[in-house]
């Protein structure tokens, strides 16, 4: 079984938010998705594509009138098929977060051994996050440029925004947090 090391990073965004992952190769792009929601904590609450090459997958609805191929029936391998291969995942078309996602290596070692030589860097599942920095932005606060504002809103008092987007956040939000720990418990439940 082949296991992939993706760096998936946050376009638009400086400093970048980024995580690094691993995940089986035999996971499908709709598998990666729900990886992806985790990772970066968001809630799945918008739509959402891959971009291989000139194709794009999705979750096929009978609704969505964008022509998808079911990202159920493609896996990460066939998706990145080398290390260095790229593709673009999108969520939340209308606020539009790309994550360009990037294969950093691909490993082809027993489980056992993999969880052995890896004990030491953290979780020894076959999908975990390894590493990261920052806060994703929290949903629906209107795409890059506008989390860019909303940070700059709620640091300073001073800001005419300040308390309204406070409130909206519910108070609290800081956006150099990064958790590996809590990451990595909400990931657990994708054990294959």
């Amino acid at each position: 079984m082949s296991s992939y090391t993706l760096s998936v990073t946050l376009a638009h965004i400086r400093p970048k938010i980024w995580r690094q992952l691993r995940v089986p190769g035999h996971f499908t792009l709709g598998q990666l998705h729900d990886v992806l929601q985790v990772a970066f904590e968001w809630q799945d609450r918008h739509l959402h594509e891959f971009e291989v090459g000139a194709l794009h997958y999705g979750a096929c609805h009978r609704d969505d009138e964008r022509e998808l191929s079911d990202e159920d029936d493609f896996t990460v391998a066939q998706a990145l098929p080398h290390k260095s291969s790229t593709i673009r995942y999108i969520y939340d078309l209308g606020d539009a977060w790309i994550h360009n996602i990037t294969v950093d290596d691909i490993e082809d070692e027993p489980p056992t051994h993999r969880a052995r030589s890896l004990s030491s860097r953290g979780p020894t599942s076959s999908v975990a996050c390894l590493a990261g920095a920052r806060a994703a932005p929290p949903e629906s606060c209107g795409g890059p440029f506008a989390y860019l504002e909303f940070v700059e809103a709620i640091s300073s008092p001073a800001h005419p925004r300040h308390d309204e987007l406070l409130e909206w956040i519910g108070g609290l939000f800081d956006p150099e947090e990064f958790s590996l720990r809590e990451i990595n418990e909400g990931l657990a439940r994708f054990r294959d």
